[in-house]
């Protein structure tokens, strides 16, 4: 990390609060709900423990798939083809929210991922599909996109914002019985130091502990590569990200480890794995340069994938690795050959 600049710090004085008695109220209601599901999970249709066990194909990875890859021309996921051109060959076709969930459960998936939750109608969607399939819910965004208008981890001034992002992100999980919320740094700040905006994101992560604790909720912070999908952006790698975890020490923050964006930021990515495996909740699947479906670029998914599978069997991760990308060929084959290729026996 880079020299702690002249003045670092100084935002912390001038930083807005939620007050004790807000948050406590909306703590409480996040545990309330959470409660609620607890409640009903035993007689709930959704059956999900079981009914993963069942359809979970033997000797792989839990798989969940992003739900942009549902969206078709919709779609939100940034293009990272060299020319910029979507490289799908049914880019129109979209699957509605129960007809992708039955795909993934027809394939052998066990959950599905970043729904828009302050859209009604998709997460209304969401909620009667996965009813419906029994899928999990594995992960939902906190902020409000990448950028993180009002609720960026970087500027101390955000972090009231921030707080009440992850408060409300936590209230929608717990209808969905979800554990764990992924969170963007926003971007860079220009003029300040890296390391001050680090220790704000630090500072921000360790202030959101206790609401996590309270709901049952884990962070997982994302890195987004500079190099080609997110100028600008402040966490770019793994690297940085782990250290940053550790300063935040606790097991309620966590990595998303994309593989994708890692590959372009660092590359090295078994033995980050390997080395870090305590400080990451979350994988995601891509490819590059492309970010397209594994086997159109330069990394070797089946040994990433047996390198993750090698610590589940070993009681070292439980988590899911998502598919996020875009396919150049129909979506019901990707998602057929990423579950032939974490599979192991």
């Amino acid at each position: 990390m880079e020299a702690r600049g002249e003045g670092a710090g100084r935002g912390d004085g001038r930083l807005m609060r939620l007050s004790s008695d807000s948050l406590t109220a909306r703590i409480g209601e996040i545990v309330h709900r959470r409660e609620f599901i607890a409640s009903v999970a035993a007689s709930a249709p959704l059956a999900l423990a079981c009914d993963r066990q069942a359809r979970r194909a033997p000797g792989g990875l839990k798989l969940s798939v992003t739900c942009d890859m549902f969206q078709g021309s919709e779609r939100r996921l940034p293009v990272d083809t060299i020319d910029r051109t979507d490289p799908r060959p049914d880019p129109d076709v979209k699957y509605t929210p129960d007809e992708g969930l039955a795909l993934a459960k027809s394939l052998g998936y066990d959950g599905f991922e970043m729904f828009d939750w302050r859209d009604d109608r998709e997460r209304s969607a969401y909620a009667d599909a996965m009813r419906k399939h029994g899928l999990e819910a594995v992960c939902i965004t906190a902020n409000k996109g990448v950028q993180a208008p009002g609720c960026s981890l970087t500027d101390p001034d955000e972090r009231e914002g921030f707080l009440r992002e992850i408060a409300d992100a936590s209230s929608v999980a717990a209808e969905f019985a979800c554990q764990r919320l992924v969170v963007l740094t926003g971007p860079e700040r220009e003029g300040v130091s890296r390391a001050e905006q680090m220790d704000s994101c630090v500072a921000g992560l360790k202030e959101a502990v206790p609401i996590l604790e309270q709901a049952g909720t884990t962070i997982v912070v994302e890195p987004i590569n500079t190099l080609v999908t997110r100028p600008g952006f402040f966490l770019a790698g793994a690297r940085e990200g782990f250290e940053m975890l550790r300063q935040v020490d606790s097991h309620r923050v966590k990595l998303l480890f994309d593989i994708y964006h890692v590959q372009v930021t660092d590359g090295d990515l078994i033995l980050q794995i390997r080395n870090n495996i305590d400080l990451i909740g979350h994988f995601q699947i891509g490819d590059h340069p492309g970010r397209m479906q594994p086997g159109t670029g330069e990394i070797n998914h089946r040994n990433v994938f047996r390198a993750i599978y090698e610590l589940q069997e070993a009681g070292k991760f439980d988590g899911y690795a998502g598919l996020e990308y875009h396919p150049s060929v129909p979506l019901p084959q990707t998602m057929a050959e990423v579950r032939q290729l974490s599979t192991f026996s």
